[in-house]
This record gives C-alpha cells, structure tokens and sequence, in this order.
C-alpha cells in the first residue's frame, strides 16, 4: 500500500491498481502471455515486476519492457523486492541478484543461502535481508557481496515473511510452522519468539515509523496483533459471518469480530474456512490494514484503541 493505492495482481494475467479510498479500480497492466507474474513492487512511477527468471518494467504511462532479453539467464526467482534504482531478486539457488534499471543488467550476485530464498525486506539504508528454506536471515549490504551478519531464528522450518523496522532496528519473521520471532539487527540477538497460528504464515507488517504493534497474517485466515517489543498477543480478528452484510455494486461491507487470544485458540476451528480465506499478503496504514485474501480485497477499518 502506498501514497493511498494498493495493488494486486501475483499468479494473475492482470495487474491492478485500486484506490483504498474509493474502492475503484484506477488502471491495470497486462503481464505476457507466456509467463506468470511471481512478485513485483511499485512507486509513483513504474511498477517492477518479477516473471520468473526476467523482470518486467511497466510505466504508469503504459510502456513495458522485458529485460534480460533472453529468459533463462538467471535462476528462478521467487521473491524481489525493489529500491530505487535497483530491484532486488531472492532465487531458487541460494543466490541473491540485483538488477539496475537504468542499465537494465545484474549488477552484484550475492550468494547468501545453500537453499533458495524464500522472501526479502529491504532497508532504507541499503541493507538486504534475506530469509531461507532452512530457517535462516542473513543479512548484506547492496554495496558488497558479502554477508554482514547471520540471524538464527529457533524454528528451523522454513521463513516465509520478513520485515525490518529501522526505527528499532528490530527484524520480523514469519515461519511455515506459524512462528513469529523478533530478532534485534544491532545486537545480533533474538528477542522473542511466538507461536502465533497452527499453520503458515503468508505476511506481516506494521504502519511506518511505528514500533508499538504488528500485524500477522497467514493460512489460518485471521489477523493476530502482537506487542512489537515483548511478543505479547494482543488480539486477533476474523469476519464475522454471522452479521449481515451490505453490498454496493461490486463493494461489500462487513463488521469484523475482535478476539481475544484465549478465544482464537478455541474458536478458531469453528469458524468456517469460507469466511477466513487465507491471508496471503498484507499491508498497515493509520487505522487500517489491507489484506489480499483468495479473490478478496479486505480493507479493514480501526478506531485509535484497535490497532
């Protein structure tokens, strides 16, 4: 989410671009025929996408360019994450690439990981984290290949989601065995660590310059709020299917239902799977959060006191 739009599009033939005020959709771009889109980011120019072993760059003003020329030229990528003007690619082999867009060529290849790289977070400052099938961050700088630092999470299945947050200086990351643990990048220590959900988790996230709560979200279909700083488990929140809902052309409203941890761990299997889709991204702004969860857009709403 950024400068009021989201997009959406991973696994589609067709990117969006949505207004989170007014629910329209604002443009869309075409992805090739012949590849599917893996992963892409976005600013108020261009969006970067990631189609297997190429990168497309859409301009807002309609232009698309494939670039290497020749797709095969690197391995696989399953994530990328984008900083202007470089996007940066997490592949199957372990390795990281980095891509200048204005030469449109590799510019550094990192070789981080025996086991690919699952997901990315990028700082401002120009450090790469990069989290691994085998449960391992490790983290590099954009002017080196080398590794600056190794961060071990206790969960050794596999990470799923990071986040950096520069404020604190804190790392966040999402397991496939539902975990969340916090790791602090100054010190080189773990600070906590939570089982937050039975199964995986897809994404997480907090409102920039925040560092009072986060916000998980994975297959369990339900968004859990922890205390940034301690790991504590604040909440959780579902769709409550029971309320009635109002529609408005292809726009549906619907209240949300609070729970606390106590009662996510015993109702959670209770409420059926069609009213909590997966959560499979998320981002956070000032009293909302938006989630893409199976053919859904959710935007969900907060007073000051919720979130």
């Amino acid at each position: 989410m950024k400068m009021g739009t989201i997009l959406t599009g991973v696994g589609d033939k067709v990117m969006r671009l949505w207004s989170v005020e007014s629910y329209k959709c604002l443009e869309e771009y075409s992805v090739p025929d012949t590849v599917s889109l893996v992963d892409f980011d976005f600013d108020e120019s261009k969006i970067v996408g990631l189609i297997g072993t190429q990168l497309c760059l859409w301009r807002r003003n309609g232009q698309r360019s494939i670039f290497p020329p020749r797709a095969g030229t690197f391995p696989k990528g399953l994530c990328m994450r984008y900083l202007d003007p470089e996007a940066v690619i997490g592949c199957e082999d372990g390795s990281i690439r980095v891509f200048d867009m204005y030469s449109r060529k590799c510019s550094r290849i990192m070789r981080m990981h025996p086991g690919p790289v699952t997901c990315l977070s990028l700082s401002d400052d120009q450090f790469v984290f990069s989290g691994s099938s085998a449960g391992t961050i490790k983290v590099s700088h954009l002017s080196s290949d080398a590794c600056v630092t190794t961060l071990r999470t206790p969960d050794i299945t596999g990470i799923k989601a990071l986040c950096y947050n520069p404020r604190s200086g804190l790392v966040f990351a999402g397991s496939s065995a539902g975990y969340v643990s916090c790791l602090d990048f100054r010190n080189r220590r773990k600070l906590w660590e939570l089982r937050v959900s039975p199964s995986v988790l897809y994404s997480l996230g907090h409102m920039q310059n925040d560092d009072s709560t986060l916000v998980v979200g994975g297959m369990d279909g339900a968004l859990h709020v922890l205390d940034q700083k301690t790991g504590e488990g604040l909440c959780s929140y579902v769709m409550d299917n029971t309320a009635a809902s109002t529609s408005s052309g292809t726009v549906e409203r619907r209240k949300g239902r609070r729970l606390s941890v106590d009662d996510y761990n015993s109702l959670i299997d209770k409420i059926p799977r069609t009213a909590r889709p997966p959560v499979t991204c998320l981002a956070v702004g000032k009293n909302k959060v938006v989630t893409t969860q199976g053919k859904y857009i959710r935007l969900w709403k907060f007073t000051g006191h919720e979130l």
